[in-house]
């Protein structure tokens, strides 16, 4: 789910056909309605090179938890690169869904594995600590909680909804904070290609590139950190 205004559960997810799970708040899936795997390894993983960069230590930071699927298809990469070490993990998030939901939405995706993400779920927060994960996420606001947060990513999922309709997460002050979270030459991957969006990104000191995009958006952004 995506941080937003408010730290409340948010009413009951509505469900396509499909089996995608729908934002009642934003009126938006929380992931392609082709293949929301598939969608995080082309955006999130390769968008932000993460098959060659990870390493022991490696943190990576997202605006908007969700459904968890992103964090689950990062802890599968690197349990597939063998790298020894431990992989670390924040979540900004504002709506937390209801763990019945979490579990409806990973079932296609992960059976086995999702159960790291829904066992440990609380709306409060949550943490799950493993041999080889830190995983945190952080209730609330992102427009506060981000600020207040002594983190530094190597590598941000920017997975808000879209910014026409959650433009909260797009803001130019919250992506200045990004970039005030993100350790030197980190990156930055994003399903949005708004130029508002790019240049907010642009402005806070990355160096934004368009790429292709995934299934039918036609581009996406990266960007490595600058300054």
């Amino acid at each position: 789910m995506h941080s937003d205004q408010s730290n409340a559960s948010q009413p009951p997810l509505e469900w396509r056909a499909s089996g995608v799970p729908v934002s009642p708040v934003f009126d938006d899936p929380y992931y392609s309605l082709d293949d929301g795997l598939a969608e995080t390894q082309h955006v999130f993983l390769a968008g932000n090179n993460l098959p060659e960069r990870l390493c022991d230590g490696f943190h990576v930071a997202e605006l908007g938890f969700g459904t968890g699927l992103n964090l689950l298809a990062l802890l599968a990469l690197w349990r597939e690169t063998g790298i020894k070490g431990r992989l670390h993990y924040t979540g900004f998030e504002a709506f937390p869904m209801q763990k019945s939901e979490a579990e409806r939405a990973l079932a296609p995706f992960f059976p086995e594995l999702g159960a790291l993400v829904t066992q440990a779920w609380n709306p409060q927060g949550m943490a799950i600590d493993t041999p080889d994960l830190y995983a945190q996420v952080i209730i609330g606001d992102a427009r506060q909680t981000l600020p207040a947060w002594h983190g530094a990513a190597d590598a941000w999922f920017l997975d808000g909804f879209s910014p026409a309709k959650n433009p909260e997460l797009w803001e130019p002050a919250l992506l200045n904070a990004v970039a005030a979270h993100t350790a030197k030459a980190g990156s930055f991957a994003t399903y949005s290609a708004a130029g508002a969006v790019r240049r907010a990104l642009s402005d806070a000191g990355f160096h934004v590139e368009r790429r292709t995009g995934y299934g039918r958006k036609r581009h996406m952004s990266i960007g490595t950190l600058s300054r």
